[in-house]
């Protein structure tokens, strides 16, 4: 990887050079302050919280505004309001030590941004418990309405401003310190693949073994590692959306037919790129590029998938069908023939394809394409290219010599790597917005803050340490993040 031979980062000409193997404290103060500002953010947009509020009534504290709370959901509201003033500290403690240090201008900005706004948050905070709480329970209706009380509304938009302005500051730091501005390749990106494919494996000449192998290999072409990720988003989608819509039958055929879209996109985006993968180190072993499955025998089995998927999806609706047979137009034409190969946007593009099955399932229960179902798109969106830039990464050479315009091969691994953040923050802003539409509870809030940090710390490793380890470290923090952010929306969604 090219950032493990640089020895040490450029910064500004005002600040001293830190090694990337010796960070200081300042960046991970900078990420305690953004976590901090988050967990205050998601706590209160959850329904948690409201109930709370209407139980201590008055600012700063209950009763007639300096009596502790006589419930215990009281207390919740007063320890919201006592974090909300450590954490302000935290905010204005990192913004004066970053004016002291002299840190670079975008970031004392940034910060200055945050801490201005920090009071103004704290005032639309007491406005919203002492006349404006909002009541308990979903707030989604299937056709979708934003919240009524504007001053709560500005509440979540001035929180998600000061999350952005901490993560941006932390994202300009961390580039000054770990980055190389001159480590973006010039001209344009052109493949470098050797001549000769690597030699077809020996199959078994046992029957059986025979039987076995091509069972896997066409188990293999559906991709079934992003089954279980893409099925729990149409899940926590179903979920969301709830009603009488949200059947045993209907979550049955609608994940069901989102497997077989899956294995049908999968199959033919293995078609599509054969030659490429032959040549390439990393996808060199896959059946067709290896002519365990013959090309035909694959149009034939993504043809069945995609026949098979549609009809269960038509079997709920046809709205979900026509979404469905999108996504797999989408991934295997869009995305493998049109964005992959000839855009850096490849990746943020793409994650439309992602985002779908969140329309697919809430469109499955409502038969409309609803405000909750476009939430959750929007954060499955975000997601990807915080999680993909991590792999993209790691195999940096491979995508390189394949001729794939991607991120770190186009622009360098430093602006990846800043990338990386910038999606990472925006994710979490848009996991915030969903829990106030969606009115998730407790356990979203602590799940996504928990998660969420432990991801942010791997991308902050990232930045430091730039190796390929590293990106896969970061790229299996974001699936973890992902993963329990949608258990999470499905419990809570189904015990609301």
């Amino acid at each position: 990887m090219a950032g493990q031979a640089r020895g040490i980062s450029r910064a500004d000409s005002n600040r001293q050079i830190v090694p990337p193997e010796t960070p200081d404290r300042f960046p991970g103060l900078l990420a305690a302050s953004a976590m901090g500002v988050y967990l205050l953010l998601l706590v209160g947009a959850t329904t948690a919280l409201s109930d709370a509020a209407s139980a201590c009534a008055a600012w700063p504290a209950c009763g007639d505004g300096l009596s502790l709370p006589s419930t215990a959901t009281g207390y919740v509201a007063l320890g919201h309001r006592a974090a909300a003033a450590t954490v302000g500290v935290l905010v204005v403690a990192t913004a004066g030590l970053a004016w002291l240090r002299g840190t670079g201008r975008r970031v004392r900005l940034a910060l200055t941004a945050a801490t201005v706004l920090y009071p103004a948050q704290a005032a639309l905070g007491a406005w919203v418990a002492t006349g404006a709480v909002l009541p308990a329970g979903p707030s989604i209706a299937p056709a979708g309405l934003l919240p009524a009380d504007l001053s709560s509304t500005l509440h979540l938009v001035t929180g998600v401003t000061i999350f952005g302005a901490l993560v941006a500051a932390l994202a300009w730091e961390l580039e000054s310190r770990t980055g190389d501005p001159d480590d973006a390749p010039t001209g344009p990106v052109e493949a470098d693949l050797p001549d000769e494919a690597p030699p077809r494996p020996d199959l078994p000449d046992d029957p059986v073994e025979l039987f076995v192998a091509k069972l896997r290999a066409y188990v293999s072409l559906t991709k079934p590692r992003l089954m279980w990720l893409l099925c729990l988003v149409a899940a926590a989608a179903m979920a969301l959306a709830g009603g009488p819509g949200f059947t045993a039958r209907t979550v049955a055929a609608t994940l069901g037919g989102g497997v077989l879209a899956i294995g049908a996109s999968g199959t033919f985006n293995h078609v599509l790129e054969r030659d490429v993968d032959r040549k390439m180190e990393r996808t060199s072993d896959r059946p067709l590029a290896t002519d365990v499955v013959p090309v035909r025998n694959a149009v034939a089995f993504g043809g069945l998938l995609t026949v098979a998927s549609v009809a269960l999806f038509a079997s709920v609706n046809l709205l979900a069908a026509a979404l469905g047979l999108v996504a797999i137009l989408f991934y295997s034409v869009v995305y493998t023939l049109l964005l992959k190969p000839n855009t850096v946007q490849n990746t943020v593009l793409g994650g439309a394809a992602g985002a779908l099955p969140a329309l697919i399932g809430w469109a499955a229960v409502t038969g409309e394409v609803g405000l909750g179902g476009l939430a959750l798109a929007t954060v499955i969106f975000l997601w990807t290219p915080a999680h993909f830039y991590n792999l993209a990464l790691a195999y940096r050479d491979d995508y390189a010599r394949g001729g794939f315009p991607m991120m770190p091969v186009v622009r360098g691994e430093t602006a990846t790597r800043k990338h990386i953040l910038w999606y990472f923050g925006a994710t979490l802003a848009a996991a915030g917005g969903m829990a106030a539409l969606a009115r998730l509870d407790a356990l979203y809030a602590v799940t996504s803050v928990a998660f969420g940090a432990a991801f942010l710390w791997a991308v902050v490793r990232l930045h430091y340490e730039q190796t390929e380890a590293a990106a896969l470290r970061s790229f299996h923090a974001s699936n973890a993040y992902l993963g329990a952010v949608l258990l999470a929306v499905l419990v809570d969604a189904v015990a609301i």
